[in-house]
């Protein structure tokens, strides 16, 4: 039998600690209108929506699954579903209390304030919802961003690493970045920075958390020898684009908090974006030569529904075109000089979404209108520059943030765990050897016990 390592053990007692706490937390009655502040029609758009955000992480591990190498489909896919338990547990122990907490100058959310969800069900509401509908519909948002970062490590990162680093990237990038940015008294919400729902906090974090991850892991051996990988999967990638796209709606017309006009225009502007973003990608791919392609239209798509978030509920339905065409145009220029360099962003996560969420950041600085939301501000187009210009200082720093910490992250697991497989387990592939799993497609290697088998599954044309 294995000797069982320490490493090994510690995620199990880690996680038992917690249960055996969370027993002597007292119980409460879950929120009681006694002042008639909830709206019901509010309540139960915000449950669809944060169900519907839910279901945007198997959308993507579909979207990833399908487009990397078949022997490494189910370790891409397991790497985003983790998310959903190890930041669930994490958000109620200390991570919503981080990001919506009692704010610590502006930069944090005081630990204790919610600790093990103190507080948090018979709270006071939050606008016309309970704050316990607002802090699981912000989990959801939680829970799918150190999901994205999976694109750029595939193929050769260790699963229980990448574990750890989950749990400590929400802590220390993605619960700041939400406080800054959304709490009322955040900095960046206090500088005038608008965010409808994560271009910053969402997608420029992840983008910059694949950029460091991709550059401390560095470059696969297919890679290095300019070997192009097929696809396992490309109806996995279209079904994890319309998973994807019907749980964005829910992702920004969510944001709004409410079932009204503002959800509305955000729902619309999300739709026109990502068709728009779709269509750009493919007809600007025929434009340079190639075919028109489902996964060129996906990923098209996945960008413009990037781009859009951040200005969803602050631009108007005829700009939203304009944010998804340059955005695609944009995300795939850089996706073609990324090819050309010696950067390893297996599926493109930081072109994708790193820049298309930079791209939504300063567009909305452009386009924003008080027509569609009075809370927010006008844009450049508006004759407003200060605006964009604020919007161009609040991308820098979650940009730099973002990097910086991530860097620091993925250096300190290297540190303390194997941070990448071996080159034996990266070229039997990482289904077999991290999780002794198949993926049914063609001729596999198995890792079985510490033997390797070969196994001859459904013939392909390959």
């Amino acid at each position: 039998m294995k000797k069982i390592t320490f490493k090994e053990v510690a995620p199990f007692l880690v996680l038992a600690l917690v249960a055996i706490a969370a027993i002597f937390v007292p119980a409460v009655p879950d929120f009681v209108d006694t002042k008639g502040a909830y709206n019901t029609a509010d309540i139960a758009w915000v449950i669809v929506a944060a169900a519907l955000v839910f279901l945007m992480t198997p959308g993507l591990a579909f979207f990833y699954g399908g487009m990397v190498h078949r022997k490494n489909v189910i370790s891409t896919m397991i790497k985003s579903v983790a998310a959903a338990g190890v930041v669930s547990v994490l958000w109620v122990v200390v991570g919503y209390s981080l990001a919506f907490g009692t704010s610590k100058g502006g930069w944090i959310g005081d630990p204790t304030t919610h600790l093990f969800f103190k507080g948090v069900a018979s709270g006071e509401p939050w606008g016309t919802i309970p704050r316990s509908l607002f802090a699981v519909f912000q989990l959801m948002f939680a829970i799918i961003t150190p999901g994205l970062v999976v694109g750029a490590v595939a193929e050769r990162i260790r699963f229980t690493s990448y574990i750890l680093f989950i749990a400590l990237f929400s802590l220390l990038v993605y619960c700041p970045l939400a406080h800054w940015t959304w709490h009322p008294d955040g900095f960046l919400f206090k500088m005038g920075v608008l965010d409808f729902a994560g271009g910053t906090v969402v997608h420029i974090s992840a983008g910059c958390a694949a950029l460091a991850g991709a550059l401390v892991l560095k470059r696969r051996k297919v890679h290095m020898e300019h070997k192009e990988i097929p696809p396992a999967n490309i109806p996995y990638v279209l079904i994890g684009t319309g998973l994807l796209w019907f749980g964005w709606f829910g992702f920004n017309a969510g944001s709004a908090l409410s079932a009204s006009s503002l959800a509305v225009s955000a729902f619309f502007t999300t739709n026109t974006a990502a068709a728009a973003a779709g269509l750009s990608w493919m007809f600007f791919e025929v434009l340079r030569g190639k075919k028109p392609s489902v996964l060129g239209f996906c990923i098209g798509a996945v960008v413009g529904l990037v781009a859009i978030t951040p200005a969803a509920g602050f631009v108007a339905i005829p700009q939203s075109i304009t944010v998804g065409v340059v955005a695609a145009l944009v995300s795939n220029i850089v996706v073609y000089y990324k090819q050309k360099s010696r950067l390893d962003d297996t599926l493109d996560v930081f072109p994708c979404h790193g820049i298309g969420g930079m791209v939504g950041m300063l567009l909305t600085g452009v386009f924003a209108t008080k027509a569609v939301n009075g809370a927010g501000a006008d844009g450049l187009w508006l004759g407003n520059a200060g605006f964009l210009w604020t919007q161009f200082k609040g991308m820098i720093i979650a940009v730099t943030f973002s990097f910086t910490v991530s860097y620091l992250i993925f250096k300190f697991i290297n540190f303390i765990l194997p941070l990448r497989v071996s080159s034996e387990e990266e070229e039997l592939g990482l289904d077999a050897t991290q999780h002794n799993e198949k993926y049914l497609q063609g001729t596999l290697l198995v890792h079985n016990n510490g033997k390797i088998q070969e196994e001859k599954l459904i013939e392909t044309t390959e």
